[in-house]
């Protein structure tokens, strides 16, 4: 399998916990046969659906109550890498115990969500988001099945990419989430615009209403807005939201209102050297300068001070790490 090849550096570290113990231990993989359908007294569906673009595809299996339509089991077959694998083990799991109209509803930011340690940490790196876009379409078509309609009767969204079928609510809640600003960024999380590239800006082959670098432009402009609110309500912009460099300004002004001077008394300084997300949590890596480089107190009574201002100030997630 394609997981198998992932080894040496960090790259298992870009993977939530879950999402590794479901490529190597699925707990929904199998089929559901005839037989144990009646025997639950249940209808039978079996739904396929396969991406060519990347050549993974997924069976989808559903023993649904007809009285109640309730997904009462839910399996899956998968062929592909070993993301597709865990994405199509948690879109199994969350089909159980829900009615066919709820589970139309599970789309594919739901089943990467579900796979996540942590709630703002994404499940996988940004090249293999694209491995639970299937989810989605594979639902609505087992849906369909049961229902005996076309499968775009479901559609109540706007789709923006059609090659990766990404629609608009996840491309926005994607950008926002992430904070990107590139078209490449959003390809890497999403895959939407990785194929026929039409729905990247106007001039493609195929004409669409909106366009991702409309998408851009409009995250831009909201932040700019909620920048300009906070200005004139006098209010400060979160830590979190500022950019990277509206980030350095804020620390370096904590630290020659509450911290510098009692360095430079002490015949040092310091000064901001980057400043990381990493999962929860903000890392500042600064570095000592002068008498403090080389002063006992700067790993622990200097850098505590520092860290406990930065965290009152400015976020209570923020970590300082000298270098």
């Amino acid at each position: 399998m394609g997981f198998d090849s992932l080894i040496g550096g960090t790259i298992w570290d870009e993977y939530s916990q879950k999402v590794q113990d479901l490529m190597n231990n699925p707990q929904n993989m199998g089929e559901i046969t005839e037989e144990q359908a009646e025997a639950m007294g249940a209808k039978l569906i079996v739904a396929d659906f396969g991406a060519e673009s990347c050549g993974d595809a997924v069976r989808l299996y559903w023993a649904v109550d007809p009285k109640t339509d309730v997904i009462l089991e839910s399996k899956f077959k998968s062929f592909g890498c070993g993301t597709a694998i865990a994405s199509s083990d948690t879109m199994a799991e969350l089909c159980k115990g829900k009615t066919v109209d709820e589970a139309v509803k599970i789309t594919n930011i739901d089943v990467e969500k579900a796979m996540r340690d942590e709630p703002n940490t994404p499940a996988v790196p940004p090249q293999k988001m694209h491995c639970s876009v299937m989810a989605y379409d594979v639902i609505k078509k087992a849906a369909a099945q049961y229902k005996g309609v076309d499968m775009d009767s479901f559609e109540e969204e706007i789709i923006v990419c059609e090659c990766a079928r990404v629609s608009l609510s996840t491309l926005r809640e994607v950008i926002r989430l992430n904070d990107l600003t590139t078209v490449e960024q959003i390809t890497d999380y999403t895959k939407a615009g990785a194929f026929c590239k039409s729905c990247i800006k106007p001039g493609g082959h195929e004409e669409k209403d909106i366009y991702l670098v409309d998408l851009i432009e409009e995250y831009e402009k909201e932040k700019m807005s909620k920048a300009a609110d906070a200005t004139a309500t006098g209010t400060d912009m979160p830590f979190k939201e500022m950019t990277i460099v509206q980030k350095i300004k804020a620390v370096d002004k904590v630290i020659d209102d509450n911290i510098r001077q009692m360095l430079i008394m002490d015949g040092g300084d310091m000064e901001i050297l980057d400043i990381k997300e990493n999962g929860e949590h903000i890392d500042i890596y600064i570095r000592y300068l002068g008498a403090c480089s080389g002063c006992a107190s700067s790993s622990t009574g200097t850098l505590f001070a520092i860290e406990n201002i930065l965290k009152e100030k400015l976020d209570p997630n923020i970590r300082v790490l000298p270098i």
